[in-house]
């Protein structure tokens, strides 16, 4: 039955408060005699009472009050300024300022001018006879400022209200009333309590501007003074009514005459439209209950002393105000309440059947989550009434798992504070402090707030995509730190990095941190990892990433041992900052190390337990530009990096599995079985979880193990990342089968799509890169389920956008003129300038054979060890393919015998031709060092390769097949990756 509402599939789009209430009253002109005007502000100034009444509400803008006491002075003041409301003050026999009223209105049609005046019955007699089509309303002044603000909103409500129930659906209350008196003393009343009551549940909002945002969302109030605007607001807005409060003697049309019994038939063409929309009716006249209970609604008499109490608690009660209380069907007694969402979801399953039943039959949750401004959880619920199910626990398992679908919206993407009470499973994204999150923490919001816009990554069917849950400690925590305990004179000395540690170790972090952590342990239960996120770091412009430390701590049961490893951990990443590289580090990029300050992020580690080891099915790094495309790959369509265990292995430059999320059944490195079996990964990381960190050290890879990749067979987490290798047969199997050595080749998830993570990449670089409109590199880790049922979650942990000085190339090559260049290919990798080589080395074009092939591979080992030896680098240009294992088809070299050359050039020859390479052979090392490769076939008129210009230049080395030319300044290299093309400059020709 409830796959019927398909939860699955449900999207809450988090609601945009900063939208609503955009219409404003900024400056008021209010027109009075000036002895009514001081009387207004009884001796005192009315911006001053306003401003306290807005502030008592947390209401943000209070409105300027300026004022006029002649018609002349009031057609002044409009035209030097702009006004949004015009409060007219008629004093006892006044008429001029109705009719200043009337010319404003004539100049200023789209101002509202509202008629304020004091109540007597002269004032009453003569307003009958006045023509009042001018004036928005006419209020009653009887001496209480709540008034001016309630007129204010009043307007507000009005000017915003088409727009704000469009946008997100928030809820109307029609006060329905034509006694001026009446409704003067009856809208303070109602708007007091509502904004009292936005104030309370804007509580659920999880940080202080959400909060006060979270407040545009509160009830808007409608003021109808006839029958027919009434059921005409009715009829227009009858999907977001929360309730309906009426008088019953009010006319039908505007000046017509009273209908004694109006506000019935108001209230039995609703009932007839919504039979539980709650209807309050107020009456003078007691006989008018009957009708109440007949249409069941609530009874206020007018004559009651205490009336505006009365209406206080039954619009309270009645319109989902206040706590949510279940009550027996039977007595009405109260069952058990409910403060909040999180306290809703946790009493869902206790709450017995019958008292369930009579409120979800009622529309009451709707109501109460329409009335806390929980718009797309109560719109989901509202049409799932009691007939459209008929199943109480079915029932209860879709507001609870709307609730928790609700929760986890609203807690991603956004920094919330993190209060003890609050932080739970759903929780996301939590910050201690006031201070900045720094570098990595503000990416990490970023992606957070990413992921939550972009509704495809919801749509993977067995793979969920999330950040891990997150607390940062903010850069305030870190000055108190280090300010409480005198810790600048010995962090800012040259003492070793150990006596830093040392210090910092000793000293003492705020006691009021530790019933936070215990919170946070309560709920990630798995280990933490401890990072780095200071104020420089993956900022913008400034590469300081891996520059700071980063400790992994093991989840215990004892949690004080657990609080002494954060703690220390902690500490070990504050002292980081003024360790020597550190030091070194700010010296070199010109930053000032009294700048720089530290906030600290405690994360969930990503991974499954396997005895004491802990590390995820994968981890990895994907980068937007790819500047070694091959076969159809493309440069702007990204690479990654992906490995098994933990992402240190990547940092240390491990080897990784390369390749395009857009041609995922592309694998370069297990393209061949002799490749794959050489160019995979043999060792992983993984966290040690016995290791209590009682031999705390400045290196934070202390308790991490680094092991064989047989030890992740015992483990059994090499399920859809493994092949095995079949010696017998010589090939490598997709897939897990006894014996024959296991292979990380990711196939079952690349290759057969167990899981998406090609797809997720895809995403996560095409999104990151557009809204930070740079190219970008994201790390991330995905669990595969232990269950084997194809399930995982893929886990965002940074992104930042590449910046690397040598990638900064921004102008043409194709421009430069080939008299100025030695060589170009239009079919080169690699990407960047180089600056620094004066060598360049080549292989003899005369007489060449490729039978020759082996002796010339020989030569060039013999001189690269020289260029070794001496720390210098070289061009190395020869025909065919490098690193070919057929030596008909080019030089074969390996890797250590080219090792020294920063650019590996293939240049065809007219009687040798064959098909390029394109640096297949070594493109790990190409990659990893950042080697340019170039294709040049100048017979075809494909590129240019200047050789008689080396010919004529002396040379320092010449063997039987090479030449070794040495120009006396550097020659100039630019490469272009997202055009695949290279040029080398001759020496000079730059300048």
């Amino acid at each position: 039955m409830l796959s019927k509402f398909k939860l699955n599939q449900l999207y809450f789009k988090d609601t945009q408060f900063a939208d609503l209430m955009k219409r404003r009253i900024f400056n008021v002109l209010l027109i009075a005699n000036p002895y009514d005007a001081f009387m207004l502000e009884d001796d005192g100034r009315i911006d001053e009472k306003i401003f306290n009444e807005y502030a008592s509400l947390s209401l943000r803008y209070p409105p300027r009050f300026s004022q006029a006491t002649t018609c002349d002075e009031a057609l002044a003041q409009l035209q030097s300024m702009t006004y949004d409301l015009v409060i007219c003050m008629p004093g006892t026999g006044e008429t001029e300022i109705f009719d200043t009223a009337r010319w404003i209105k004539q100049d200023y049609p789209h101002i509202p001018i509202v008629i304020l005046t004091p109540f007597s019955h002269g004032v009453s007699e003569r307003m009958a006879n006045e023509d009042l089509s001018a004036f928005e309303y006419v209020f009653c002044w009887l001496g209480n400022t709540d008034l001016l603000v309630s007129i204010i909103k009043l307007i507000e409500d009005k000017m915003n209200l088409e727009h704000d129930v469009n946008e997100v659906g928030v809820q109307v209350i029609l006060l329905v009333e034509d006694s001026i008196r009446f409704y003067s003393s009856v809208l303070p009343n109602l708007y007091k309590f509502v904004l009292q009551q936005s104030q309370e549940f804007s509580t659920e909002a999880l940080n202080a501007h959400q909060r006060t945002l979270r407040m545009r969302g509160r009830p808007k109030i409608v003021l109808a003074r006839t029958y027919d605007e009434a059921y005409g607001i009715y009829e227009k807005y009858k999907n977001n009514i929360l309730g309906v409060i009426t008088d019953v003697r009010f006319p039908r049309i505007e000046g017509g005459q009273k209908d004694a019994l109006s506000g019935i038939k108001l209230c039995a063409a609703i009932r007839k439209e919504d039979p539980f929309v709650p209807l309050i009716i107020q009456s003078s006249e007691s006989d008018n209950a009957a009708y109440a209970a007949k249409y069941g609604a609530a009874f206020i008499d007018k004559n009651s002393k205490k009336m505006d109490v009365d209406l206080r608690r039954i619009v309270s009660d009645n319109f989902g105000f206040g706590d949510f209380i279940f009550r027996n069907p039977e007595t009405g007694e109260e069952i058990a309440r409910v403060k909040n969402l999180k306290e809703l979801q946790n009493i869902l399953f206790a709450v017995p059947a019958e008292s369930f039943l009579y409120h979800i039959s009622h529309n009451h949750v709707s109501r109460w989550l329409y009335s806390r401004a929980m718009f797309p959880i109560a719109e989901f619920l509202k049409p799932i009434t009691w007939n459209s199910l008929q199943d109480v626990d079915a029932h209860r398992r879709l507001i609870f798992e709307a609730i928790v679908k609700y929760r986890k919206m609203k807690n991603q993407g956004v920094v919330a504070v993190f209060k003890r009470d609050r932080f739970d499973l759903y929780s996301n994204f939590a910050r201690i402090g006031d201070g900045s999150l720094g570098g990595k923490g503000r990416g990490l919001a970023f992606i957070d707030n990413l992921v939550k816009h972009h509704p495809e990554f919801e749509e993977f069917e067995n793979a969920k995509v999330a950040i891990p849950k997150t607390v940062v400690l903010c850069t305030d925590v870190f000055d108190e730190f280090m300010e409480t305990n005198n810790l600048y004179q010995v962090a800012l000395s040259d003492t070793d990095d150990d006596v830093i540690l040392r210090y910092f170790l000793k000293a003492k972090l705020p006691d009021r941190l530790v019933e936070d952590f215990f919170t946070f342990f309560d709920v990630v239960k798995s280990p933490i990892a401890v990072r780095s996120s200071s104020l420089l770091e993956d900022s913008h412009y400034q590469p300081f990433a891996g520059i700071y430390s980063t400790y992994m701590i093991p989840y215990l049961d004892d949690k004080y041992e657990m609080l002494r490893m954060l703690s220390d951990a902690i500490k070990g990443v504050y002292a980081s900052v003024f360790f020597r590289d550190s030091k070194a580090y700010m010296q070199a990029t010109s930053n000032v190390i009294d700048q720089e300050k530290m906030a600290v992020i405690l994360q969930q580690v990503v991974g499954n337990q396997y005895g004491d080891r802990y590390y995820p099915s994968m981890s990895g790094v994907a980068r937007s530009l790819n500047y070694y495309p091959i076969g159809d790959e493309r440069a702007e369509e990204g690479i990654v990096n992906l490995a098994l265990g933990l992402g240190k292995y990547i940092v240390d430059g491990g080897m990784t599995l390369r390749f395009s999320p857009y041609h995922p059944n592309q694998v370069l490195q297990t393209s061949e079985l002799e490749m794959a079996l050489r160019e995979t990964q043999t060792r992983f990381y993984a966290l040690d979880l016995s290791n209590a960190g009682h031999d705390f050290s400045n290196d934070d890879g202390f308790n991490l193990l680094k092991l064989p990749v047989k030890e992740a067979e015992k483990d059994g987490s090499l399920n859809y990342i493994a092949s095995t290798y079949d010696p017998y047969d010589q090939i490598i199997r997709d897939g897990l089968y006894p014996g024959g050595r296991k292979v990380i080749t990711f196939a079952n998830i690349l290759q057969h799509d167990v899981f998406p993570l090609a797809r997720i990449l895809q995403l996560a670089l095409k999104y990151g890169q557009s809204e930070m409109r740079r190219p970008v590199e994201i790390e991330f880790a995905a669990t595969l389920s232990r269950e084997k049922d194809k399930t995982g979650t893929f886990y965002l942990l940074q992104i930042r956008p590449i910046v690397d000085s040598k990638e900064m190339l921004d102008e043409d090559l194709a421009l430069i003129p080939d008299e100025k260049l030695l060589l170009r290919s239009n079919n080169s990798l690699g990407h960047g300038i180089m600056d620094d080589i004066c060598d360049v080395v080549y292989v003899k074009t005369n007489d060449y054979s490729a039978s020759r092939n082996p002796e010339i591979a020989r030569e060039i080992e013999k001189l690269n060890r020289q260029f070794l030896d001496m720390g210098r680098h070289y061009i190395l240009i020869g025909p065919g393919r490098w690193g070919s294992s057929d030596p008909w088809l080019g030089i074969p070299v390996k890797w250590p015998h080219i090792s020294a050359a920063r650019v590996i050039v293939e240049a065809g020859l007219t009687n040798y031709r064959v098909d390029p390479s394109q640096g297949t052979h070594f493109f790990q090392n190409l990659t990893s060092f950042g080697v340019g490769y170039f294709t040049i076939n100048a017979y075809m008129n494909d590129g240019l390769y200047n050789q008689d210009f080396l010919n004529a230049q002396p040379a320092v080395q010449e063997t039987r097949y090479l030449r070794h030319v040495q120009f006396g300044q550097p020659v100039v290299i630019k490469m272009d990756g997202k055009k695949k093309e290279g040029v080398v400059l001759l020496p000079g020709a730059e300048n």
